[in-house]
């Protein structure tokens, strides 16, 4: 039996692979030097009646994909269509191209030991010589778009994946809301009960403690525009439609009609964002997400959430707890970007005022339909219906109240709108909502609190009076709503950079005539801020800043906290300090705030949280935090609660992923002994991007559970940025399964046994850890020919083309390679398939030659779950790498001087060296470790689409690099220089799709 499933899987991806016009299903292509494992359609896993093992797993690993080829394939028809109809030769171009891609996976089988697809890639490689600019163009855009709709497929594959795997459930455990998986929290709450150390009641109560707190901010790692990204959505949404409709119904072609028309539209729309996006837009994109998505999702898994709690503890949530929140960056971090003003933040959050307002007022009015009952109500409820003089609900209470509501809701909107009409960016958009009478004469809503009394009210009455169901509707789902977004979405973090502070400080003291604070030592400036901060005076009229003769970026320092201060609390969370070094960083924060009111004693001073970045700054952080903490009025202000932020984009990108994860371990777990010292109850913050280089990792409940003991203890806040909220939170499905990994991690880790690094583990990590610092900083620090190399091998000066983010790629324009954003350089690494960001120094620091010191290695893998992820992940990346790819960049593109052509090469010796330490220390014969169960599959379908995507890039920055020293182009040559530019940008934002991540 198991024979004939296996031919029939291959007899269906054989099909599958020979259509023409049709994407293909492949296994990845992980070209370099050491063994590629590429599956060979054309290879059967039987011969003479046995059956290959490994062809087996790798067949059968396919088959579960079998339905998601079958929607890439129906996708991929619709654009070929599209495609056709408009421009034949863009089209043919595309499908040759494409059947070279799948030439060459199938050529890099593992299974296929006859070619090595060198002739697939020089294919593809005279091709790209030989097209024109519009051609060219012609074919990214569609290479670029096809790998779009494999995204969209998949995200549907996924939830679709789930769905089936509930409805086959074949344990024995009851079925409940939330899926019966480890990294969901209904198998979280199984597995904590079976391992018999806690009661139920006290995981219900740890589940009620416990803080998650995910940070959108607007690093510009999201290549797609908003609206292309909402038509993907569709597309996804269209595909789970079609699975419930038989094929020869009319909803089904009706709903095929749709894909076709999404499809043409995208093709027919100009991908490329022509002007970089204001703070504004931005901010209404991660408004979008909210709004689409997270306001239906929230409240949809907290159901699921309270069904399954009662369920397996026998308890229902409260009705206001909301085990896991939001906040962003979006408008308030204004770390090297000058464009986010202090006006722009406080137009920030007058625009998510509005969008609350307004996604509340739409509640509002179906919950005014809903509760049409004229009896029965509490005392409470009717003391609170009588307060309200003038409304035409005379015997309906509920209606009465809510109708009140709505008239201060639809103040909160006009008061709003009346703020923002002057903003070209602002749109009020053509919201359907009655306009309540009488709204003129009601106070607006500004805080939740204000409108959780009435709400709490009508759900009590209605729970005690025989309503119940109705309390637990849609009036429950607005609580929640509210308990986690508030009035206004999402808090505001503000974030700047440390030495901002200092100049602003040092311009204060030297207009007071008491000296330079710049100029003083530690010692002085602690007395100093300690003094003035137990002191009642200002330090200034806060109204003279303009007359005080300060420099334009002091005064800017300053007007940031002047408008903060004028803000409520409830749209501000946290204060964070980039660069932070010293504990007077974090008392100057204070002070500043100080000086504008904001103070403990008012209840509006923002926690201030000190960001610890370089290799450096983590290794003193905990001694900066036993200065803090030894102040006693310092802990009594912050009533012994202090957040820390972990920086992994920049100290990956200052010492190398593996210096930087050892860093950041002991720095985590070194801050939190210190805190239990004082007994000041410590929170991370956690700074991660999406790619692995920058801190990101796919499987994020194993990641959670991996990290330092002690150190999360129910409190877990972290960034989600650009293309990963787009991953994780593009669908209500999507969204509601993140939440509960999220989540479900978080809880599991509070109850975790951990493993304590031995003596013998923590002195190998110190060796790993500086060798590899010492490999990576050479090469990028010290090694002259290595900016040259790099600035001509990736696109990294051609990203701006992209206008993907309000920020400048560099805080020093004028700065090279150390002042280059850790995003920026991540992503020039990632278009070429080079990752080099993400192991760089690994393989230095994991090498050796004695036997026994191997072992050790081999063991900390297996028994360590911390250095087992950490190895794993960057097992996962170096998959993605690509030797032949990050080749050809350099033959096209780096000067063919003997010592950048050596460099490359070295380069790539490096890469061939740290896959073999990773090899020899997690005794696999595939690099990838575990991981690539999460991504293999997923990046299989995609490269045969994007090899060609990157062939053509690295020509098309050929070309313009030539066109570039060109003077005195004429009209023709600038006509091609931008059509060469546009294409180029498609293909960047191809990779990216491709690639599933960017920066």
């Amino acid at each position: 039996m198991m024979k004939g499933l296996l031919l029939s899987v291959c007899l269906f991806l054989t099909r599958i692979s020979a259509i023409k016009s049709r994407p293909a299903f492949v296994e990845i292509g992980k070209t370099a030097r050491p063994q590629n494992t590429t599956l060979n359609l054309k290879k059967s896993p039987i011969k003479d009646g046995v059956v290959d093992k490994k062809k087996e797993e790798e067949i059968l690993d396919m088959a579960k994909w079998g339905a998601l080829l079958k929607d890439i394939e129906l996708l991929s028809g619709i654009l070929a269509d599209v495609v056709e109809t408009e421009n034949p030769r863009v089209h043919d171009l595309y499908t040759e191209l494409r059947e070279y891609g799948l030439e060459r996976a199938s050529a890099l089988s593992v299974f296929n030991c006859e070619t090595d697809g060198t002739e697939a890639l020089a294919k593809m490689v005279s091709s790209a010589k030989q097209l024109d600019a519009k051609d060219a163009y012609g074919v990214m855009r569609t290479f670029a778009l096809a790998l779009n709709l494999v995204n969209a497929a998949e995200v549907h594959h996924g939830i679709r994946s789930m769905k089936n795997r509930l409805e086959h459930n074949d344990t024995n455990e009851v079925c409940g809301p939330l899926p019966m998986v480890e990294n969901s929290m209904a198998g979280t709450f199984d597995i904590i009960l079976k391992e018999g150390l806690v009661s139920k009641d006290d995981l219900y109560q740890q589940l009620l403690r416990q803080k998650v707190e995910i940070v959108l901010t607007a690093h510009p790692t999201e290549v797609n525009r908003r609206t292309h990204l909402s038509k993907y959505r569709k597309v996804s949404e269209i595909l789970a439609f079609l699975e419930q409709h038989p094929k020869d119904s009319y909803e089904r072609s009706e709903a095929l009609l749709e894909l076709r028309r999404i499809i043409g539209s995208l093709w027919g729309s100009d991908e490329i964002r022509r002007t970089k996006p204001t703070v504004q837009t931005e901010a209404l994109g991660g408004i979008a997400i909210i709004e689409s998505v997270l306001w239906d999702a929230v409240p949809a898994y907290l159901r699921k959430l309270d069904a399954q709690c009662r369920l397996t503890l026998g308890k229902r949530l409260p009705i206001d707890t909301v085990p896991i929140r939001f906040a962003s960056w979006i408008g308030g971090d204004r770390d090297g970007n000058p464009n986010v003003t202090p006006s722009v933040t406080k137009e920030v959050v007058m625009i998510q005022r509005l969008r609350a307002a307004k996604l509340f007022l739409k509640d509002f009015n179906e919950l005014y339909g809903d509760l049409a009952i004229s009896s029965r109500f509490t005392p409470e409820m009717e003391k609170r219906a009588a307060q309200i003089l003038h409304s035409e609900d005379k015997r309906e209470k509920y209606r009465r109240v809510i109708g009140h509501i709505c008239q201060r809701l639809v103040k909160t909107v006009k008061v709003c709108e009346a703020k923002l009409s002057y903003l070209p960016e602002f749109s009020s958009g053509s919201d359907n909502f009655r306009v309540e009478n009488g709204w003129e004469e009601v106070e607006p809503i500004w805080d939740s609190q204000d409108l959780m009394k009435d709400l709490r009210i009508m759900h009590d009455s209605l729970s005690n009076t025989g309503f119940r169901l109705l309390a637990d509707g849609n009036l429950l789902d607005i609580i929640r709503r509210l308990s986690t977004f508030g009035m206004t979405l999402v808090p505001l973090d503000i974030r700047e950079e440390s030495t901002k502070h200092t100049e602003a400080i040092d311009c204060i003291t030297r207009f007071l005539g008491i000296g330079s604070y710049k100029e003083w030592d530690e010692k002085t400036r602690l007395s100093f801020l300690q003094a003035e901060l137990a002191g009642k005076r200002p330090l200034f009229r806060s109204d003279d800043i303009g007359s005080m003769g300060l420099d334009k970026s002091v005064v800017t320092t300053l007007e940031t906290f002047s408008v903060i201060s004028s803000l409520r609390p409830e749209s501000l969370g946290a204060y964070v300090i980039s660069q932070a070094q010293t504990a007077s960083d974090v008392l100057a924060v204070m002070l500043l705030q100080r000086q504008f009111g904001m103070t403990p004693e008012n209840g509006n001073m923002m926690r201030v949280v000190p960001l610890f970045e370089t290799l450096t700054d983590l290794e003193n952080a905990p001694e900066k935090l036993e200065t803090l903490f030894s102040i006693p009025s310092y802990t009594g202000a912050v009533k012994s609660k202090q957040e820390v932020m972990v920086g992994y984009s920049d100290s990956a990108k200052d010492a190398g992923r593996f210096a930087a994860c050892w860093a950041q371990y002991n720095s985590q777990e070194e801050m939190a002994s210190v805190a239990k010292k004082y007994g000041v109850e410590i929170t991370f913050f956690h700074g991660k991007g999406g790619t692995v280089g920058r801190g990101g990792n796919p499987a994020l409940y194993r990641a959670i559970q991996s990290h330092p003991p002690n150190t999360i203890n129910g409190r877990f806040r972290v960034t989600e940025q650009g293309e990963m909220i787009t991953k994780n939170f593009g669908s209500v499905d999507v969204a509601e399964r993140t939440l509960d990994i999220y989540s479900s991690a978080v809880l599991r880790e509070s109850f975790l046994k951990h493993v304590e690094p031995k003596a013998e583990w923590r002195k190998q990590m110190r060796r790993i850890s500086k060798l590899s610092c010492d490999d990576y900083r050479f090469l990028v620090r010290e090694e002259p020919r290595f900016v040259p190399y790099f600035r001509q091998a990736t696109p990294e000066l051609e990203l701006g083309s992209l206008n993907i983010g309000s920020r400048p790629a560099k805080r020093n324009p004028k700065g090279g390679i150390e002042s280059l954003r850790a995003i920026p350089w991540t992503f020039a690494w990632t278009q070429t398939r080079t990752h080099l960001s993400a192991w760089l120094g690994v393989g230095a620091g994991l090498k050796v030659d004695d036997p026994v010191e191997l072992e050790l290695l081999r063991t900390m893998y297996k028994d360590w779950p911390w250095f087992r992820e950490t190895i794993d992940l960057i097992g996962m990346i170096l998959s993605k790498t690509d030797f032949s790819i990050a080749q050809n960049y350099d033959e096209q593109l780096v000067d063919k001087t003997e010592e950048l052509i050596a460099l490359g090469n070295e380069v790539r010796d490096k890469l061939v060296q740290t896959r073999q330490a990773v090899l020899a220390v997690t005794q696999s014969n595939k690099v990838s470790g575990s991981h690539v169960a999460l991504v293999s599959s997923s990046t299989t379908i995609r490269h045969p689409y994007v090899d060609p995507i990157n062939v053509f890039q690295a020509e098309l920055l050929k070309r313009l690099r030539a066109l570039e020293k060109e003077d005195n182009m004429s009209t023709e040559k600038l006509a091609e220089k931008e059509v060469l530019k546009n294409a180029l940008a498609v293909s960047i934002k191809g990779v990216a799709a491709g690639m599933r991540n960017s920066g």
